[in-house]
């Protein structure tokens, strides 16, 4: 009889858990809200992927101007300049609310990168999808009015449209924030958000944030 050779039991990677368990190269951190993750001129040596929570992006102009360039929900990727040779931070990220963040050493991301397909598609996918947003922003500078920006912005906040429904956007977001998103007036932001409001398109106090409703897209589609 001859003998039975052991079958070796293969490891099947799983994306989620490596992005939910420290192992090496990989640690999650705690930042409370305003608390910042990196800044703008840092050394550039690690991904990040929120896990819990939201990241606000900034710049910073050689005169000290500050512009929001994104606000990033759970399940983003950030700080990936480093994968291409970024040696520096080209913008600053802070916890927008109470968040729970993974810290992704370059190396590892690389070698995850080249070593299991499914999480390269992942990572990939979800590039595309950022770049598709960015070319949407542009369009949506370049041609729609300064009241479709703001309401685009606050449905995107609220990641209306994900899983069939939305969700309270930002506790407390600041309406400087949104005419730096928006690139408008602090004074065009208030007027709209209160137009909004008398309309039923969203709702806010100072203990549930903000709620958008699917009603808002009204401003988007009209023409």
């Amino acid at each position: 009889m001859k003998p039975v050779a052991a079958t070796k039991k293969l490891r099947k990677f799983d994306p989620k858990t490596f992005l939910s368990t420290i192992d090496g190269g990989r640690k999650i951190v705690a930042f409370p809200k305003k608390r910042s993750i990196f800044v703008q001129g840092d050394s550039s040596d690690a991904v990040f992927y929120v896990q819990e929570g939201k990241v606000r992006l900034t710049v910073v102009s050689q005169v000290g101007k500050e512009a929001t360039i994104g606000i990033l929900n759970e399940g983003a990727f950030f700080g990936e300049g480093c994968l291409t040779g970024q040696r520096l931070r080209l913008c600053s990220a802070t916890a927008l609310t109470d968040c729970s963040v993974m810290r992704i050493e370059k190396k590892t991301m690389t070698e995850v990168l080249h070593q299991e397909h499914e999480f390269s598609d992942l990572f990939v996918a979800y590039l595309l999808t950022r770049n598709i947003r960015y070319e949407e922003d542009l369009v949506d500078q370049l041609f729609n009015s300064s009241e479709k920006r703001l309401a685009r912005v606050l449905l995107l906040l609220a990641h209306f449209g994900k899983d069939g429904k939305p969700e309270v956007a930002i506790p407390k977001i600041s309406q400087e924030t949104l005419a730096e998103m928006v690139g408008t007036t602090r004074s065009r932001v208030s007027f709209f958000m209160n137009r909004f409001r008398t309309l039923g398109f969203i709702d806010y106090d100072t203990e549930s944030g903000l709620q958008v409703h699917s009603s808002l897209l009204n401003i988007v589609l009209h023409d």
